[in-house]
Formats: C-alpha cells, structure tokens, sequence
C-alpha cells in the first residue's frame, strides 16, 4: 500500500468553525483517510483522543478550557499511539520548541494550512517531525540570534503588561477565559490571546504552572 492509499484516522480539535471546515475538507480530499471527530476546546480534544484513538490529532494551540500544549501533553500520555500536529498563527521559535517538547510530532502555520496540511499529515503519521519551511526559517532564525549573544547573557523575557497580571490574577482565581472577558469587559479571543502572549513571555508551559506563577509573585493569595 502507498502512503498515498494510507489508512489514517484522523481527530481535529479548533474552536473557530472555518478553521475546523478548511481541514475536514482537506482530510476527506485524501483517499484512506477517514475524520473520527471533531472538538471544539482542549478537554474536549482529550477526551475524544482516549475514546477514539485517533492516529493523529490536529489541534489548535489556543483553545478554550485547555490549551493545545497541554491537551498535547494528556494525549500523548493517555493515548501515545496518537501522533499529534499543532495548528497556529504564532510565528515563535519559542512556541515552536515548547510544542515539540509537549510531545507534538508538527507545527503548522495556519496560513500555511492548504499547502502544507496533507504532508504534514502524513510525516507525523509516519513518526517524522514537520515544520513548514516557514517554522524552519523562524527556528533557524532563533537559534542564530541565541548563538550571536554573548556568553552568560540571556534575553529580557519582560514584565508583564497591567492588563496581562489583571488576567493571571483572574486565572490564579480560577476564572474560566469566559468568566475572565465578561469580567474585563473583552471578547474571550482576547483573553486567549492574552493568555498565550503571557505564558509565552515567562516561558510557562500549563496553566498549573502559571497559577503557581501567580502565587510566587503574590498575585494572588491563597
């Protein structure tokens, strides 16, 4: 059998609709492929992962109730058979080398989505690490930058904005990304965007560690 005949059973988990239609679209061209489920949050996409068993998840990294580096993490714990390739708009190497340590074998760019979803597919599928030449241009461009430093300095990560502590005091209490726009009077796509923005900057990796962030720090009590 060729890897274009494959069998693949495939989950995707994105909240935005057109987002989640481009793939099914793309995943259903490919003859042997087959679309076991969809999710529409992280905890979702974890759930559907043990039930369905997937052979490979395509996830979003900015989802509501749990982000992708973290469904990434259940899933390949719960269910290690399941390969898993990341969906996003974030252009960072830091992002980049996060979702490869989470355990995902991908990271795709969504504009990228149509040129280089079926390959990325198909090389995760097979156990092979894929990064659109895009994503290789942005490591490479990192690693030169990190190897032109000094030695023993290091980048400014940067404080937090006021609006970024108002947001991991509101998570440190335990509020919902929902709870958190109704609260600040802001869609809760901001708030994701808030939330990914803020764990990029301290270089956290889950929520639980960005709670632990905000008691360290006094943000919040407990």
């Amino acid at each position: 059998m060729t890897r274009d005949l494959k069998k693949l059973r495939i989950l995707v988990a994105d909240d935005h609709e057109l987002v989640r239609r481009g793939v099914k679209t793309l995943v259903r061209a490919q003859r042997g492929w087959q679309l076991v489920g969809e999710a529409v949050n992280g905890r979702d996409a974890v759930e559907k992962a043990r039930e369905l068993k997937p052979d490979v998840a395509i996830l979003d990294i900015t989802m509501p109730e749990l982000d992708g580096l973290e469904a990434t993490r259940q899933i390949r714990e719960a269910v290690p058979k399941t390969e898993v390739l990341i969906l996003t708009m974030h252009e960072s190497d830091q992002m980049v080398r996060r979702v490869l340590e989470a355990g995902a074998r991908g990271y795709v760019l969504k504009s990228d989505l149509g040129g280089c979803l079926v390959q990325a597919v198909k090389s995760v599928s097979d156990g092979k690490r894929f990064l659109t030449p895009k994503v290789s241009e942005i490591v490479l461009e990192g690693f030169l930058k990190a190897a032109s430093e000094p030695k023993g300095s290091k980048l400014a990560q940067g404080r937090p904005t006021p609006r970024e502590v108002e947001i991991v005091r509101l998570l440190g209490e335990g509020r919902t990304n929902k709870e958190i726009a109704e609260a600040l009077g802001i869609t809760v796509r901001t708030v994701e965007t808030h939330r990914a923005k803020i764990m990029l900057k301290l270089g956290l990796h889950s929520l639980t560690e960005l709670v632990h962030y905000a008691i360290r720090n006094k943000i919040v009590s407990l």
